[in-house]
């Protein structure tokens, strides 16, 4: 583990909370009885069903635990993975499915997984003809969330696989670091390939050859558009000084798109949001003026670079409703996103950044 085992639970919220919300619907509760699920964490029902709200890994942990318990089955990590299909992992999902291929997309997850669930890594490592897919887990978990959350990251790796490739992935070998379960004998029935328990290490196995076939469902612009912007930006972010402008940019690029509150930015940096204003202010800037400096950039780039439809982009950027998008746009650069789009169809006439 890299967290400090001390030191986890007093960690920001960067955990998109669809995840847990997925959790009750698989659970199959109502409204009135996610209190339960959300025992301990000090969520309340009206956050948690929030779409664009995070969550600690500590409550993240917690309601897993709950869920497990609730559930009475210890097999529901791969009910979960089940669950847990590419499209369900936001940008992350967006740049693995539309990838060249398996190893693409694999490589992409590992990029952005840190911005999906934090509390987890993905090592990819090629030995001799065949790939190595590690997972750590960041925090301490006792031996049933482990194995849990083991066979639920198992199954959504699979998954990405049999989308990416079309079928089964047979070649697969899988380690699990548990021992064999009292429920081994229904692995099969959730998981493809060879499977075997009491590994050294949590370990997906794959050829080489099967990583590198084409994705028949490869779009390329929009893997670029998913992939390469935000490293770009991160980039560009690395070479300037550093300043409570960089470390909000920073905060805002390793989440979806206009999803982080000025108050959870100001808990990151360990201060109120007042004082998180003055601070801006001192460098001339403030939180929405970064936020829409982003968010701009970002809808530019889709609208000029991509054939995207503006339903679709703003669905991208997290507008739930595309007419609050289009004013939005309408504010960052006086013209609707269409007219825009015809005015500036090429990277070489983008005008500046509002």
């Amino acid at each position: 583990m890299t967290q400090q085992a001390d030191g986890w639970q007093n960690l920001a919220a960067n955990i998109p909370s669809n995840y847990s919300r997925l959790i009750a619907r698989e659970l199959d509760m109502t409204t009135r009885q996610l209190p339960v699920l959300l025992r301990g964490t000090g969520l309340d029902v009206v956050q948690f069903l929030s779409e664009d709200s995070m969550i600690t890994p500590a409550q993240q942990v917690r309601i897993l635990s709950n869920a497990l318990l609730l559930s009475g089955q210890p097999a529901f990590g791969l009910r979960l993975g089940k669950r847990l299909t590419p499209a369900t992992h936001g940008a992350m999902g967006f740049a693995a499915s539309s990838s060249p291929d398996l190893l693409s997309a694999l490589r992409a997850i590992q990029t952005f997984l840190p911005t999906r669930a934090s509390v987890i890594q993905l090592h990819l490592r090629q030995v001799e003809e065949h790939l190595e897919c590690r997972l750590d887990f960041q925090v301490p978990l006792d031996a049933d969330l482990q194995r849990c959350l083991a066979d639920t990251m198992i199954k959504v790796l699979l998954e990405f696989g049999e989308f990416i490739v079309g079928r089964p992935l047979y070649e697969a070998e899988i380690c699990f670091t548990h021992p064999a379960p009292e429920y081994h004998a229904i692995y099969s029935e959730y998981l493809s390939g060879r499977i075997r328990f009491g590994c050294n290490q949590l370990t997906l196995k794959l050829p080489m050859t099967l990583c590198q076939e084409p994705n028949a469902s490869a779009n390329h612009e929009n893997y670029r558009l998913a992939l390469q912007q935000c490293e770009a930006m991160l980039a560009q972010l690395q070479t300037q000084k550093p300043s409570y402008q960089t470390r909000l940019k920073k905060m805002m690029l390793s989440r979806p798109p206009g999803t982080l509150s000025e108050e959870e930015a100001a808990a990151s940096l360990f201060m109120n949001k007042r004082t998180l204003a003055r601070k801006l202010k001192q460098e001339h800037s403030s939180f929405r003026q970064i936020r829409d400096d982003i968010l701009s950039q970002q809808a530019a780039s889709y609208l000029c670079d991509s054939k995207l439809s503006v339903e679709a982009i703003a669905a991208l950027m997290n507008y739930h409703d595309s007419a609050n998008f289009r004013r939005a746009f309408k504010r960052w650069f006086g013209h609707p996103p269409e007219q825009y789009r015809q005015r500036f169809s090429s990277r070489d006439s983008l005008p500046p950044a509002p």
